[in-house]
């Protein structure tokens, strides 16, 4: 499998993410060529080198004809349109449509409406209208379409299968823009952030723009520490401001490697015949705690057919002590024992998904960096039902539908 890792030490800006992608492989004419097929007007792309610091990276800008356009320190855009032809405002359905009708790869488009949906979605939000009456201004803006296509021609063309960053520096302070002064992150970048990890690394600056956010934050498998791979590729895309930290987003091209995880486990026992099954609730609760890794019970029959409870619970060779000192609290036992087994683990993790009712925390497993099982945290499916009315059953179909969508099996 090949994956993309994008390490985001400054924040994440569309232009950013596209020119890491030119950096790292994909043929800038090839870039053209493919965002011609959206049969978009008014608009050049311009590639060229730039230092950020001690690093060298390959900046890119979509240069809006007609426009007195100037691309933010952000990737927003700023100033008046001018001339007898203007760019019109578009909502939704109208970028929808234009990526449908364009010639791009169905995979380029499915992501791209999907991208921009998020976007549409997160604005109806946190300015309380619906999606159909968002009309986009910096977001749907040209160079913005751009943005988000091209990073999916991008991926594409490098023959990417996911997608992973990590955490997003957000910045703070405050910005003018169509709304006002608003703070940083503005409300639609922080909708788009939310069920993503983040830090604030102190900067005052916009460091995640909303158009950012959606690429990463749609297309991420998982999102932290660097998945285990053997790196083809690196590239840098660069930013326009200038900060103590380099403004570069760099992306790791390559082939995802398994990991074996071979440990030593200790099976915990215990029979007990003489006990209230109340109890066993506090029992499990207390051996969780401590550090057990599973426990569960099995019913047996016992010397003079006797219905009895075999405790078993697995644990780190640390926690034996623990563990035996719980059960002897708790239960009338009076004997614990022990075997210490070895096992091998699939690689796992937890990520969030963004799913049709919001982000999901999933259960991820890998074998040879390929994913196995993803499964939904059902405390955040019931959770999510009951904020919406709507049956738990349904809710964990339509995640599970998602993250198989996303990430696999």
């Amino acid at each position: 499998m090949r994956i993309a890792y994008f390490d985001c030490p400054s924040g994440a800006a569309g232009d950013m993410i596209m020119g890491a992608l030119v950096d790292a492989g994909v043929p800038f004419e090839t870039l053209q060529a493919e965002l011609a097929k959206l049969g978009l007007p008014g608009f050049t792309l311009e590639r060229r080198e730039v230092m950020k610091g001690a690093f060298r990276a390959t900046k890119l800008d979509v240069h809006v004809h007609d426009h007195d356009h100037a691309r933010g320190e952000a990737g927003h855009t700023h100033g008046e349109p001018h001339g007898r032809h203007q760019h019109p405002d578009r909502n939704l359905h109208a970028i929808l449509d234009l990526i449908a009708a364009s010639g791009l790869h169905t995979g380029v488009k499915a992501d791209a409406a999907r991208i921009f949906t998020r976007l549409a979605e997160a604005e109806a939000r946190v300015h309380g209208t619906s999606v159909d009456q968002v009309h986009f201004h910096d977001v749907g803006a040209v160079d913005a379409i751009v943005d988000v296509t091209g990073s999916c021609i991008g991926l594409h063309l490098l023959g990417v299968d996911a997608v992973h960053c990590s955490a997003l520096p957000v910045g703070g302070g405050f910005v003018t823009g169509a709304h006002g002064r608003i703070p940083i992150p503005g409300p639609g970048t922080a909708e788009l952030l939310k069920g993503f990890p983040i830090v604030d690394t102190g900067v005052k600056r916009e460091l995640v723009t909303p158009t950012g956010a959606a690429i990463l934050t749609t297309l991420s498998a998982s999102a932290g520490a660097m998945p285990p791979m053997t790196v083809e590729a690196v590239g840098y895309g660069a930013g326009t401001m200038e900060l103590d930290t380099p403004n570069v987003i760099r992306v790791f091209l390559g082939v995802a490697t398994e990991v074996r995880r071979t440990e030593t486990i200790v099976q915990v026992e215990t029979t007990v015949d003489d006990m209230q099954p109340q109890l066993w609730e506090a029992v499990m609760e207390r051996l969780f705690e401590v550090g057990a890794l599973d426990v569960y019970l099995t019913p047996v029959t016992m010397k003079k057919s006797r219905p009895g409870i075999v405790l078993t619970a697995l644990c780190a060779p640390e926690k034996v002590t623990e563990l035996s000192r719980v059960l002897f609290e708790e239960s009338p036992t009076i004997g614990v024992r022990w075997t210490a087994y070895q096992r091998e683990r699939l690689d796992r993790e937890t990520v969030t998904v963004t799913t049709a009712y919001g982000p999901v925390p999933f259960k991820v497993s890998r074998l040879g960096g390929r994913v196995v099982t993803a499964t939904p945290e059902f405390t955040d499916i019931r959770r999510i039902a009951n904020e919406k009315g709507l049956p738990a059953r349904e809710v964990l179909d339509q995640a599970r539908a998602d993250g198989r969508r996303l990430l696999g099996p």
